[in-house]
C-alpha cells in the first residue's frame, strides 16, 4: 500500500537546501521559532490554500481546472446522492507525507507550511493545511497511519502521548468542520523493528510491539468516530522460504487478527476491519496476495465474519489481475468493503499510485460498486500520490478533481448501460438454459451425474452459441 513512498522520508534531510529557493504562497514564515503577529509557533496566519477557492460542481462544458464537471455531489444518480455513492476521502500520507522522491532520486516537494522538522508543531500545523485542503475540495472524510499524523518518541509512551495532541487537534478540527475518518491505521512497516514483519515477525517482541500499536492505533481512530479500520500487511510475507516457518507465520498473523478482533469489541468500537491485499513490494511474496488468497485465509481460520477487504487498484494490477476482477471476487463473496482509488502504469514495474483517469475502468469500478448496493460504511480512498514533477501547491487540487470526475463520469456511464439495459440482457440470455428445469436442477445442487448423463443421450451433441464479446465491448464502449 505505502510502503517505498515512506521510506523516501528517510532521506528528507538531504533536501532541505531546497527550502531556500522554493519561493510560493505564503502567509507566515514556515519556521517553529518564527512569528505572525504574536502567534504560537506552531500557528499560521491565514490560509494554507490562498487563491483556491472553494471547488464547485460547473458541469461537462467548463473550463476551470478547479471545479468539479463530473462530481456533483447533491445530484442523485440510482436513487442516491452522489456524495453516498462515493464517500470520498484524501489519504493523508500521500497528501501531506508524500516529497515526490522516489527509489533514484530526492525530494522534489517542499510545501510552504512545512519546515523541514518531524516535531509536534509540524505536525500540528499539517494538520491543519489537511483539513482546509479537505474543505475547499468539498471531501468529508480522510484516512490516516497513526505514524504519519504524529512523530515517533524514544519510546512507547513518549510517542502515544506525541499521538494524543495530535488527535486532540484532529477531533477538534472534526468538529468545526464535521469531517472524520472513512478508517485509521497503523504504520507497522517502516520502521526497522518490522524489517521480518510485524504480526510474522520470527522476533515475539516485535509482535507484542505491533499488538500495542494497533490497540492504540484502535483507540484512536475510535476516539475520532472512524467508520472502518485497516489491516495492510505491507512486511507480512517472506523473502526466501529457505529460512521461513511459513505455516507458523500464518498461524501467528491469523491469532494477531483475532486479537484486533476481540479488542475492537471490548472497546466498543463499531467499524469494520479491512484487510488490504497485495502481493508483493516491499516484501517479495505477501501472505494476502490477492483478495481470493486474503478470502482463502479468512476462512481457515474461522474470520470471514469479522473482516471485509478494502481492494487497491492499482495491487489488484501487480496481482495480475484487473481492478474489475478483484471488486467482484470480493463483491460475490460478501467482502467488499472499501475501494483505494488509484491505477499504476502498465510500463512501470512498481505500484505507482496514480490517480484514476481512465474513464472505461471507472465504470467497471462503478459498475461493482452499483451491484453492491454501495460501499458504507466503507467509501473510496485516494491512496494516489502526485507525480514526481508535480511540484505546485494548486496540482494538489487539481489530481483529486480528476480523480473525482473521473469516479463521477464512471457512475454516471453505469446509470446509462444499466438504463439501456442491452449489455445486462446479453449476459441474461448467455445463460439461459439454464433457465430450464435441468438448469434449475443443476443450480439447486441437484444435478447428479447419472440424471445428467441419461440427458445428454437424449440431446445428443449441444450446440454451443456465440459469446458476443465483440458486441458486449461495443455495448460497453457506448456508454462512455
Amino acid at each position: 500500500m505505502r510502503g517505498s513512498r515512506l521510506l523516501l522520508l528517510l532521506v528528507a534531510a538531504s533536501s532541505l537546501c531546497l527550502y531556500a529557493v522554493i519561493a510560493v504562497q505564503q502567509t507566515c514564515p514556515a519556521d517553529l521559532d518564527g512569528k505572525c503577529e504574536g502567534a504560537a509557533s506552531d500557528d499560521w496566519e491565514g490560509e494554507f490554500f490562498p487563491g483556491i477557492p472553494k471547488i464547485k460542481y460547473e458541469g461537462p462544458t467548463s473550463k476551470n481546472p478547479l471545479a468539479y464537471k463530473w462530481y456533483n455531489a447533491e445530484e442523485v444518480i440510482l436513487g442516491k446522492k452522489m456524495k453516498d455513492w462515493m464517500r470520498f476521502s484524501v489519504a493523508f500520507w500521500h497528501t501531506f507525507r508524500g516529497t515526490g522522491g522516489d527509489p533514484f532520486g530526492a525530494p522534489t516537494k517542499v510545501w510552504p507550511w512545512e519546515d523541514g522538522t518531524n516535531s509536534l508543531a509540524m505536525a500540528k500545523r499539517r494538520m491543519r493545511a489537511h483539513f482546509e485542503f479537505m474543505e475547499k475540495l468539498g471531501v468529508d472524510r480522510w484516512c490516516f497511519h497513526d505514524r504519519d499524523i504524529a512523530p515517533d518518541g524514544k519510546t512507547l509512551e513518549e510517542t502515544n502521548a506525541n499521538l494524543d495532541e495530535i488527535v486532540e487537534l484532529a477531533k477538534q478540527l472534526q468538529s468545526e468542520t464535521n469531517i472524520k475518518p472513512l478508517w485509521g491505521t497503523a504504520q507497522l512497516f517502516m520502521h526497522p523493528r518490522y524489517m521480518h514483519g510485524a504480526a510474522t515477525s520470527p522476533e515475539v517482541k516485535v509482535y507484542a510491539y505491533a499488538a500495542a500499536q494497533v490497540k492504540k492505533a484502535l483507540e484512536v481512530t475510535h476516539y475520532l468516530g472512524g467508520e472502518n479500520y485497516v489491516f495492510w500487511g505491507g512486511r507480512e510475507g517472506y523473502q526466501t522460504l529457505l529460512n521461513t516457518d511459513m505455516k507458523r507465520e500464518l498461524d501467528h498473523l491469523a491469532n494477531f487478527l483475532q486479537a484486533a478482533v476481540d479488542y475492537k469489541k471490548k472497546i466498543g468500537f463499531k467499524g469494520t476491519l479491512l484487510i488490504e491485499p497485495k502481493p508483493q513490494e516491499p516484501t517479495k511474496h505477501q501472505y494476502d496476495w490477492d483478495v481470493a488468497t486474503a478470502f482463502a485465509f479468512l476462512q481457515k481460520y474461522g474470520l470471514t465474519g469479522e473482516f471485509k477487504i478494502n481492494v487497491e487498484c492499482n495491487h489488484a494490477t501487480l496481482s495480475g489481475h484487473s481492478c474489475h476482477h478483484e471488486l467482484e471476487t470480493a463483491r460475490i463473496n460478501g467482502l467488499l468493503g472499501n475501494i483505494d482509488a488509484n491505477t499504476g502504469d502498465p510500463q512501470v514495474g512498481w505500484d505507482t499510485d496514480q490517480f484514476m483517469t481512465d474513464i472505461a475502468e471507472a465504470t467497471l469500478v462503478m459498475s461493482s460498486v452499483v451491484k453492491n448496493g454501495g460501499l458504507a460504511p466503507g467509501g473510496f480512498n485516494f491512496d494516489a500520490k502526485l507525480r514526481r514533477e508535480s511540484t505546485d501547491v494548486e496540482d494538489m487540487f487539481l489530481a483529486h478533481i480528476s480523480g473525482m470526475d473521473t469516479l463521477a463520469r464512471g457512475l454516471r456511464n453505469v446509470a446509462k448501460l444499466l438504463e439501456d439495459g442491452s449489455l445486462d440482457e446479453l449476459v441474461r440470455k448467455r445463460y439461459q438454459s439454464f433457465d430450464s428445469e435441468i438448469g434449475a436442477l443443476i443450480e439447486a445442487g441437484k444435478g447428479d451425474f447419472v440424471t445428467l448423463e441419461r440427458k445428454v443421450l437424449e440431446w445428443g451433441e449441444p450446440t454451443v452459441p456465440s459469446g458476443k464479446q465483440e458486441l458486449a465491448e461495443m455495448l460497453f464502449q457506448s456508454a462512455l
